[in-house]
């Protein structure tokens, strides 16, 4: 069974910094893709950030410059450092990792449980 344990959230000043984490544990051949989303209450669930296997990574416009998404595959972990932090970056952030469980079985999409973020003065 797979799990995706996150940590990192919390409360912070306009401006202040956090960083998030999800890490993937259980039984399962390899993660692809992975990602974080954010969902703001009576939002739609949005990206935020992913990162290929290979690093290549993609950025919602609203947190270009001020986020950075990363991973360390050795660790099954994937990051999001939040800079500059604004009040409409508060929400709920779930992580979310593709994984082929058994090899030569397609990519199945796992959801952590969410990190709540808020950002006040």
């Amino acid at each position: 069974q797979v799990q995706l344990v996150e940590s990192g959230g919390g409360l912070v000043q306009p401006g202040g910094s956090l960083r998030l984490s999800c890490a993937a544990s259980g039984s399962f051949f390899r993660l692809y893709s992975m990602g974080w989303y954010r969902q703001a209450p009576g939002k739609q669930r949005e990206l935020v950030a992913t990162i290929t296997r290979t690093d290549n990574t993609n950025y919602a416009d609203s947190v270009k410059g001020r986020f950075t998404i990363s991973r360390d595959n050795a660790k099954n972990t994937v990051y999001l450092q939040m800079k500059s932090l604004k009040p409409e970056d508060s929400a709920v952030y779930y992580c979310n990792v593709e994984i082929r469980v058994v090899v030569g079985r397609g990519l199945v999409d796992y959801w952590g449980q969410g990190t709540q973020v808020t950002v006040s003065s």
